[in-house]
């Protein structure tokens, strides 16, 4: 069975519709099997919860639960990967990844694909609204957030 990328990232979108809600960064993630099961989805909570390390795709990898190993799964999320989430993929060997637009940033989507991931980038117009308005209304904790100033 082939999977909808689109319809995975649907699933990442609402997260971020959600996190952009509650105040915070509107960046969302979800973890599926090969299979399309949903394991575990979550937002960026850095704000909400005053936790830096809370980033979209560490909070649906937590949300997913405990697993002997991940190499049957796929990350999906809004927008491209930062170092740290690209190292968490690497780290627990997450064989694809899913993204849903890299203009607004470009993280490491591109080392993973070095490394032998495989990488879908939807360039969702959706994703990019989404990370558009929110940096252009809120660019000090835009930058906070990748951890450079602006």
């Amino acid at each position: 069975m082939e999977l909808d990328p689109a319809g995975l990232l649907a699933v990442a979108r609402e997260e971020a519709v959600l996190g952009k809600s509650e105040g915070g960064v509107p960046i969302g993630a979800a973890l599926f099997t090969v299979d399309g099961e949903l394991l575990g989805r979550g937002h960026n909570r850095r704000v909400q919860d005053g936790d830096p390390s809370l980033h979209a795709e560490t909070t649906a990898f937590r949300n997913a639960g405990r697993r002997p190993h991940y190499r049957d799964t796929i990350m999906v999320t809004t927008l491209s990967p930062c170092w740290y989430c690209s190292g968490l993929v690497r780290q627990f060997t997450i064989p694809r990844v899913i993204i849903g637009e890299s203009r607004t940033f470009t993280g490491g989507h591109e080392w993973l694909a070095e490394h032998g991931v495989t990488i879908t980038l939807l360039d969702d117009p959706d994703c990019v609204t989404l990370m558009t308005e929110f940096i252009d209304e809120h660019p000090d904790l835009w930058f906070e957030d990748i951890g450079t100033s602006a």
